[in-house]
């Protein structure tokens, strides 16, 4: 018998978690939900998933993904709270992990049932669900913020029920944590690609550029709805890391100015060094 999976939230995201356990879990069972129904629909017309996930047989899932916005993922959780299965699990995919983790955990276990905060690392420049695909996860980190830290087989199940997607690792972290590191690794890339892109120069740059360019604002198109809400929800994190990185570019331009070329080589070497230490050669 295979997993019964109730995925809330057909875009991008969760219409890839869908597909994975269609293509790669013997006789699963997936249920969806999206708040627009023809999306619904058109995903069971397509065979991503096999019914509508409705209160009568979200209780019958092994596993849920709420695959939505962070306020929109904690309302679902809270107007349906009644209806989950008490022996399965209930996971998120959101970007950031405080504020969804905080009200998640509260809800579970005024409601006894399993919340375990999770953020798949792996998605496209594209949006929707007609660019999901159900190896969209095979090899990419999972980040996992569990309840409580002193339950040895918690990750296990969470591995166990996630295995048909394929994940590359699991990492565990406490909300904090990723939420800090999120700001650097990928929020910082998102909102610093988005802003570079903002030069003069851009409309122009055909015939110029190469793997460079394209490296550094791959990210720029992205969904302005969804990041906003989790630039807000991040803004500390951020702010930091926005106000380090003007610090540091305005060592650069002073360099420049000054005709600084020690100065400026030093500066460069210095990133080269940092750099390798951190990612190797």
């Amino acid at each position: 018998m295979g997993l019964t999976v109730g995925i809330v939230g057909l875009g991008l995201i969760g219409a890839s978690f869908a597909k994975a356990y269609k293509e790669n879990e013997e006789n699963s069972v997936v249920y969806g939900w999206n708040r627009t129904k023809s999306v619904t629909q058109m995903a069971q017309m397509q065979h991503i998933i096999d019914g509508e996930l409705t209160d009568e047989n979200l209780g019958t899932c092994d596993i849920v993904i709420l695959s939505l916005y962070p306020e929109a993922t904690i309302n679902w959780m809270e107007e349906h709270k009644e209806h989950f299965n008490k022996e399965g699990l209930v996971i998120d995919a959101c970007g950031t992990k405080r504020l969804v983790c905080e009200k998640g955990f509260e809800i579970a276990k005024e409601n006894g049932f399993l919340f375990v905060g999770c953020h798949p690392m792996a998605g496209t420049k594209f949006s929707g669900m007609g660019h999901a695909r159900g190896d969209m996860y095979f090899g990419a980190p999972m980040v996992v913020v569990p309840p409580r830290f002193d339950d040895m087989f918690l990750l296990d199940r969470v591995k166990d029920l996630l295995s048909p997607c394929g994940f590359g690792s699991f990492h565990l972290s406490h909300a904090d944590e990723h939420d800090k590191m999120i700001a650097f690794t990928s929020q910082m890339a998102h909102l610093v690609s988005n802003a570079y892109i903002k030069s003069p120069s851009a409309r122009n740059h055909k015939g110029f550029s190469a793997g460079s360019y394209k490296d550094m604002t791959r990210v720029a198109w992205l969904n302005p709805t969804m990041w906003t809400q989790l630039f807000l929800e991040n803004k500390d994190n951020l702010i930091f890391e926005i106000d380090h990185l003007q610090e540091e570019l305005a060592k650069y331009r002073q360099a420049l100015v000054d005709d600084d070329f020690d100065g400026l080589r030093d500066l460069l070497d210095e990133g080269r060094k940092i750099k390798e230490e951190v990612d190797g050669i």
